[in-house]
């Protein structure tokens, strides 16, 4: 198992939250097996532990995940260990409901970013610099966010330029004279994304008052995104920050970072409606992914439609009338 997660960490570059989900799932295998050699596991077995899992509260998804990692170690260890089949590779996993992702509409999205919310910082006792320095470095962030679509590792592990010294060289960068930034997402996949006039702005802005923080001892002179600790920033601060202004804006939901991306690539499709462009920047393997991003323009436009459209949705005269917003889940228009 070890041997497997090593060849995914370096041989398919999966991300460590990945890896960190796989050596979870693989556990359990190990757990439900009781002792019992993994070679010797049937198709039998592998039901009846997914049966157990769901017995104890699993939702489909986490269930799903967990067949797709021990069908995938299975896939490469069967050969190796002389199994005549995989025995995860004929057993259906629970029908997970796929949601239409949560987006901002553009006047939501505006008005977070736009918000300028109590400098309030990470921890007490920082000084006015350091406030003023965070609130530019938080604005950049999710300035730059909804500007490219980056996932959010992606964003914290950007470096300020292309360094290569000394034993180091960055993965991911910023290039702010050419407007764009250069990142290796998913699967060891590097894709490059414009980054817009406002996010260029707002990251001049932060590049300003980045040595505020960078001048910390110990700090990360390479990475964009600084702590207070002038380390590069963590997950935890990004999220934290972005909740805490989505609630000071007003936002009538939980703004979270992948909240941003998915309202990139709504509003880029929804103005430019090319598909495979927003493929590239999002960095999607399959365009099947993308696609879903189709049904939450459709479902936009639709609702657009029925409040316009003087004959189009529900009249008090006629209650069993069905407006196009309705139409059964999954159904694309011609």
């Amino acid at each position: 198992m070890g041997e497997w997660l090593g060849h995914l960490e370096s041989g398919r570059r999966y991300s460590v939250h990945t890896l960190a989900a796989y050596r979870r799932d693989l556990g359990w295998l190990v757990e439900l097996a009781d002792g019992l050699p993994l070679e010797h596991v049937s198709q039998g077995h592998v039901r009846r532990y997914l049966g157990l899992l769901h017995a104890q509260g699993l939702s489909p998804r986490s269930l799903a995940r967990i067949l797709a990692t021990w069908r995938g170690f299975y896939q490469w260890w069967a050969p190796r260990a002389g199994m005549a089949a995989n025995p995860a590779a004929g057993v259906r996993g629970p029908k997970v409901p796929r949601g239409l992702p949560k987006a901002l509409s553009v006047d939501q999205t505006q008005a977070l970013l736009d918000h300028e919310p109590p400098q309030a910082g990470e921890q007490r006792g920082q000084t006015d610099a350091q406030r003023c320095a965070i609130a530019l470095r938080d604005t950049a962030m999710f300035e730059l966010f909804y500007s490219s679509g980056l996932r959010l590792a992606e964003l914290v592990g950007l470096d300020t330029a292309y360094v290569r010294a000394a034993g180091y060289e960055s993965a991911s960068w910023l290039d702010l004279e050419q407007a764009e930034v250069s990142v290796l997402g998913k699967g060891g996949k590097r894709r490059i994304v414009p980054v817009g006039s406002q996010a260029c702005t707002a990251l001049r802005a932060w590049l300003e008052a980045r040595p505020v923080l960078a001048a910390a001892a110990g700090a990360d002179v390479h990475a964009l995104f600084l702590g207070l600790r002038g380390r590069r920033v963590s997950t935890r601060v990004v999220q934290a920050q972005l909740a805490r202004r989505g609630q000071s804006a007003g936002v009538p939901t939980h703004v979270h970072p992948h909240v941003l991306r998915h309202s990139f690539a709504s509003h880029v499709l929804q103005s430019a409606e090319d598909l495979r462009a927003v493929q590239e920047m999002l960095g999607h393997a399959n365009i099947s992914t993308t696609q879903i991003y189709t049904r939450l323009d459709f479902q936009h436009l639709a609702k657009v439609y029925d409040k316009a459209h003087p004959r189009a949705g529900r009249d008090k005269k006629n209650p069993h009338a069905t407006p196009s917003a309705a139409l059964p889940d999954g159904k694309k228009p011609d």
